[in-house]
């Protein structure tokens, strides 16, 4: 049976590769929507081409000259008769200026609006957003810090260890720690480089640093009726050099009427931006239960899966039906978290050597299954991961009635996990699966450094 309304998008351009552009296109294709595929020259037997209607090349290898390519993208939407573009995560997801050309041409962007995009997407900016809505930040500038001068007052009326964050930052880019004045100068520069260097912007921010944190995020959706929900929260402590590395949803730490409260917040800070479609409010938890804004994901996220698995709820045809106008399939009152669900990123990289990218051909692969395993990935027998891109292959996701069996679920899905040809992060998973701390709940976001020192 057709999901779609009336009004529905006929054709989705997914502008995105790997396990991502796979999971939209089954999302499409459940829904009765024709899909296109986009590949560059190093994916095309990829099996987002084989998977979606229509399968366009859109240039060579290098991201920049295909994934990133917005004039490339959107002449092929045009061309392939698409009504609507679905970024996925990473590439142009979080681009204001693709989400405005999208609008120009007339293609539906499957995501917020490029205005709200921006106004997010720069830390310093939605810090302050967050503030005047009377949502908790941490402590720290209330205004773009350029130079080291700035930098240092503000670090000294905070209190020292301070964060240094660049504003357009992510993925644990243009951040460094600072513990005195002594080492402030050499920690300002290197962190506005890196941000120079990798977002073309020297505006930077300071915080106080909090110690021993947890990594909490709330899900939302928002449609252009003004309804807003959350799905509850993903405790996604578990990272290393700031990528994380394993989610689970609930998270252990936050009571029933923690999550009232949090999620309460984090739709507040979605309203007060005027926000539509699905994204993520992300929050420091210390050790005393105080909870801090740290940044808002204006699109879906890699460990989107642990949420739809403990609600039941499909985020990205729910992505889809807000875009085409539709009103939220589900209320707040209605929305029940049941059981535990845990995700481990699968990574095509060799712990035992700084977890540098290993790409090659798949020689031998085999997924688990069973009731209460999904595997979300782009992979197949003999496939040969291309060098040019992230080394995530594979997302396995369990969900069981409670914690201690969602883990020892997880244990067993990945002893059954088989991929040969390449190297992979997946017996550092097992071990983190393993760890008695890790089991107990007793986790923040210094895990890894703590306990993986490799």
């Amino acid at each position: 049976m057709n999901e779609a309304g009336e009004d529905m998008f006929q054709k989705i351009l997914v502008a995105n590769r790997g396990e991502i552009a796979v999971r939209i296109i089954r999302a499409c294709r459940e829904m009765g929507i024709k899909t296109v595929a986009v590949y560059s020259e190093a994916d095309k037997e990829a099996l987002h081409t084989m998977l979606a209607d229509e399968a366009i090349c859109i240039g060579p290898a290098a991201s920049s000259e295909s994934y990133l390519d917005m004039e490339r993208i959107l002449s092929a939407c045009v061309t392939m008769k698409a009504d609507a573009i679905h970024p996925g995560f990473g590439f142009l997801s979080e681009n204001a200026r693709f989400a405005e050309l999208c609008e120009k041409c007339g293609i539906r962007f499957i995501g917020p609006s490029a205005e709200i995009i921006h106004k997010m997407g720069n830390k310093s900016e939605a810090r302050k957003t967050m503030m005047e809505a009377g949502v908790p930040v941490i402590p720290g500038s209330k205004n773009p810090v350029f130079t080291i001068e700035e930098g240092l007052k503000t670090a000294k009326e905070v209190g020292f260890p301070v964060m240094i964050k660049a504003s357009s930052g992510g993925g644990g880019k243009g951040m460094r720690i600072s513990e005195s004045e002594e080492d402030f100068e050499i920690n300002f520069q290197n962190a506005q480089m890196e941000s120079i260097k990798g977002f073309s912007d020297n505006t930077m921010y300071i915080e106080r640093f909090i110690e021993r944190p947890r990594h909490i995020e709330f899900q939302i959706l928002a449609d252009r009726h003004g309804n807003v929900v959350h799905l509850g929260e993903r405790d996604c402590s578990i990272q290393r050099r700031h990528q994380k590395v394993l989610e689970e949803a609930p998270s252990i730490a936050i009571s029933s009427e923690l999550r009232a409260r949090m999620g309460e917040t984090a739709v507040r800070a979605a309203k007060a931006v005027g926000y539509e479609n699905a994204g993520t409010i992300e929050f420091l938890l210390d050790q005393s239960g105080n909870f801090y804004f740290m940044e808002m994901n204006t699109r879906i996220q890699v460990e989107h899966p642990v949420t739809e698995a403990v609600t039941d709820i499909d985020l990205i045809k729910e992505q889809i039906r807000i875009a085409a106008g539709e009103e939220l399939s589900v209320k707040q009152e209605e929305i029940n978290i049941v059981g535990h669900a845990i995700e481990c990123r699968i990574n095509a990289e060799d712990p035992e050597k700084n977890f540098r990218p290993c790409p090659g051909t798949i020689t031998e692969l085999h997924l688990p299954g069973g009731r209460g395993i999904r595997v979300d990935t782009a992979v197949y027998n003999n496939y040969r991961i291309p060098a040019n891109y992230d080394s995530m292959i594979l997302k396995l996701i369990v969900h069981d009635k409670d914690r201690a069996s969602a883990i020892a679920k997880m244990r067993s899905a990945l002893g059954e996990l088989v991929i040969e040809g390449v190297k992979t992060n997946l017996d550092f998973q097992y071990e983190i699966i393993n760890n008695p701390d890790f089991e107990a709940g007793d986790i923040d976001t210094d895990f890894i450094s703590k306990y993986f020192t490799k």
